[in-house]
């Protein structure tokens, strides 16, 4: 929607996240993907979980938006990134985990089932997709941004065939028990 595509809005929202990290999701992550498996962050932003999942991993990361990238450049000339459209997930790599911390509720309910269906493309089988959302069964717009809220029901409705749920959890980012993680394994299918 191209919110991201403006500087004042990356910085803004670089400001009103601060203190705000992904360590506890990365934790819950590491529980079911073994250390040094390679990990696709979606909508890597500033670089804050990035780099908690290189810690463990062989992270690429990407987002959307070029602004993001060339800042996080800056501060790590050697990071392995990519610009990445979350939909079409367009890259000629495989990964054993995809992850991302409240990105995919950008996407229209539809969207993000092409998504699924093209991160299945490029996840080996048995791995792991581990994404965070919004608990709530809502759709927020504003300028250029959207936001569509998640609840274990909504959820299932759009994860396709290809993923079995192995674990979701409700946890608190700004109020209690606002936000949802789901962690999905790929089916064991040659087919997809």
């Amino acid at each position: 929607m191209g919110y991201f595509d403006s500087k004042v809005n990356v910085e803004e929202y670089i400001k009103s996240t601060e203190g705000v990290d992904g360590r506890k999701l990365v934790e819950a992550l590491r529980k079911y993907l073994r250390k040094g498996s390679r990990v696709l962050e979606l909508g890597m932003g500033p670089g804050k979980d990035f780099e908690i999942l290189s810690e463990f991993y062989q992270v690429t990361g990407s987002d959307h938006s070029k602004l993001f990238l060339e800042r996080y450049r800056k501060r790590n000339v050697h990071a392995d990134l990519v610009l990445l459209d979350a939909v079409t997930m367009d890259i000629n790599r495989r990964f054993d985990g995809i992850y991302s911390n409240k990105v995919l509720h950008h996407l229209t309910r539809e969207e993000i089932r092409e998504s699924f269906k093209a991160q299945a493309k490029i996840l080996n089988t048995g791995g792991i997709l581990f994404h965070s959302f919004w608990y709530g069964d809502k759709e927020e717009k504003f300028p250029g941004l959207r936001i569509v809220y998640y609840t274990e029901e909504t959820f299932g409705e759009i994860i396709g065939d290809e993923y079995g749920l192995v674990t979701s959890e409700r946890y608190s980012e700004l109020e209690n028990d606002d936000s949802i993680f789901f962690l999905l394994r790929k089916r064991f299918n040659e087919h997809l």
